[in-house]
């Protein structure tokens, strides 16, 4: 493991020096020089502590080897974004074919998506998910359909399934769309989707519902992005008339009466 030569250029490349880094962690000088120099090995409390100071997954931190970064990688890092949000790097979608080994549609039931967050990439998970054909989509594109629950995004109601499309490059989708997030915490949430990670290394997900706030997620909690495609619903929206039809419809409404109150004087 390069945790040691790891943290040393992380906070190198903060102009830091051990005893300031220490300070800012609560840790004594000699513990994080220990770490630093390899003669003792950071515990979980401590990776932790690290990751979220230097804005870098303890994954990264552990497996990588910072030594061979290049200054686009670090840039990166430097903007406390260490996803690959442009898909460069081959996303690794574990999917299933029928016998004509075409992609087909996998249906994440309500119970299945509790476990979706450490399943979604592992093949023994997603082989026993329920799966379906949609002949009018594109057969060049991956889809999932996953769960709705709450009351947040109408007028699709808890009980629907958002038909999906799988997204390689986060950095494509547009604000406004609304989209299936699969975070860390959260798992699966669905939310119309403004995409600020140029500037904020973030998304900040909506939901129709106004009485829910909008919330920001960081590029870096994120593990899948699903562009909405159409959903399945137990219920029939709610049809509501605009201005214009409601103005219709009371300008009748107000000739109905005129020419009853007309009838009774006569």
């Amino acid at each position: 493991m390069a945790i040691g030569i790891n943290l040393k250029l992380l906070r190198k490349r903060l102009g830091k020096s051990q005893e300031e880094v220490a300070n800012n962690l609560s840790l004594t000088r000699s513990s994080y020089s220990g770490y630093e120099n390899n003669v003792a090995q950071p515990n979980l409390d401590s990776l932790i502590l690290f990751s979220d100071y230097y804005r870098v997954s303890i994954d990264d931190l552990v497996r990588k080897d910072f030594e061979k970064y290049k200054e686009s990688e670090w840039e990166k890092i430097d903007k406390g974004l260490s996803a690959d949000v442009k898909g460069q790097k081959l996303r690794v979608l574990t999917a299933m074919v029928d016998e004509n080994n075409e992609d087909i549609i996998e249906m994440v039931s309500m119970k299945a998506s509790a476990g979706y967050t450490a399943g979604y990439a592992d093949p023994d998970y997603i082989k026993v998910l329920p799966t379906f054909h949609l002949p009018f989509l594109s057969k060049d594109r991956k889809y999932r359909s996953f769960p709705i629950k709450g009351d947040s995004m109408p007028p699709v109601v808890e009980g629907s399934y958002v038909v999906a499309e799988f997204i390689q490059n986060w950095m494509s989708i547009r604000s406004g769309t609304p989209c299936i997030v699969v975070t860390k915490d959260e798992g699966i949430v669905f939310k119309v989707v403004h995409n600020l990670l140029s500037s904020k290394q973030s998304f900040q997900l909506c939901s129709t519902n106004t009485f829910y706030d909008p919330y920001m997620v960081h590029g870096n909690d994120i593990l899948e992005i699903w562009k909405f495609v159409n959903y399945i619903s137990p219920e029939l929206p709610e049809v509501r008339l605009d201005d214009k039809e409601l103005s219709k419809t009371l300008q009748g409404l107000q000739q109905e009466v005129h020419e009853l109150k007309s009838m009774i004087k006569n």
